[in-house]
């Protein structure tokens, strides 16, 4: 039976989920991933070149990994995420930004208000990607940039076989060991809500990005998307 929400309970269902597996996120994500997610955020803030006067909103901050990374750099940071559990993750943790409550696809921000948006390992989580890439494109300020990292699945079918085993196996089996086994059985499916790599190009275009870019990391398991807003 799959653990995947229908779409009309997807919002309650996900933010629910976040709130209860906040207590031990980063310690599971650190050991499933051997520390490789934080590296793939360092390269997505420096790709994003991400740096001193930049204004970074960071969607769906979860415990604040991105936000911390990005204020190092020494930006300004919002850090937005509807998981109040969450939230107070990263208020624990000292990180140096101002964090909001909120609904990616209703950013509570004026239009052309922000550097940089950013989002790790979220975007399948969004009720609606279409609204959420219209209040990116909204927020940001002409020539603001994005970096959005999400999972995928790799394209050689012989290192699918091998991420498969991993991905949709083994997480769901130690993350539901060590914290909750509906939320970690829905972390892998939930792959089944990204669209393919031309859906998501046309819908950062559609919200006016340009010089739209994608780069793959371990052999394709996950994706960062890039771009800059035109400027009128």
């Amino acid at each position: 039976m799959s653990a995947l929400p229908e779409a009309s309970e997807k919002r309650a269902a996900v933010q629910s989920m976040f709130d209860r597996i906040a207590p031990r996120y980063d310690v599971i994500n650190r050991l499933m991933t051997g520390g490789l997610d934080q590296r793939w955020r360092r390269h997505a803030l420096a790709a994003a070149s991400v740096g001193p006067g930049d204004l970074v909103l960071d969607l769906a901050c979860g415990t604040g990994d991105l936000c911390q990374q990005a204020a190092a750099l020494g930006a300004s940071v919002v850090g937005a995420d509807f998981s109040r559990e969450m939230l107070r993750g990263a208020v624990r943790r000292g990180v140096a930004a101002v964090f909001v409550q909120a609904d990616a696809e209703r950013l509570p921000l004026p239009a052309a208000s922000v550097d940089v948006v950013t989002c790790g390992f979220a975007l399948r989580n969004f009720g609606s990607l279409e609204r959420a890439f219209e209040e990116i494109g909204r927020v940001l300020r002409p020539a603001g940039r994005i970096a959005l990292l999400d999972v995928d699945r790799p394209s050689s079918r012989a290192i699918a076989v091998a991420h498969s085993l991993y991905f949709d196996r083994v997480v769901p089996l130690v993350g539901g060991l060590l914290s909750d086994r509906e939320a970690y059985r829905y972390l892998p499916e939930s792959t089944a809500y990204l669209p393919d790599a031309n859906e998501l190009r046309a819908g950062l275009e559609k919200v006016g990005l340009e010089e739209i870019r994608q780069q793959r990391f371990l052999f394709g398991a996950v994706q960062l998307w890039l771009g800059r807003k035109g400027v009128a």
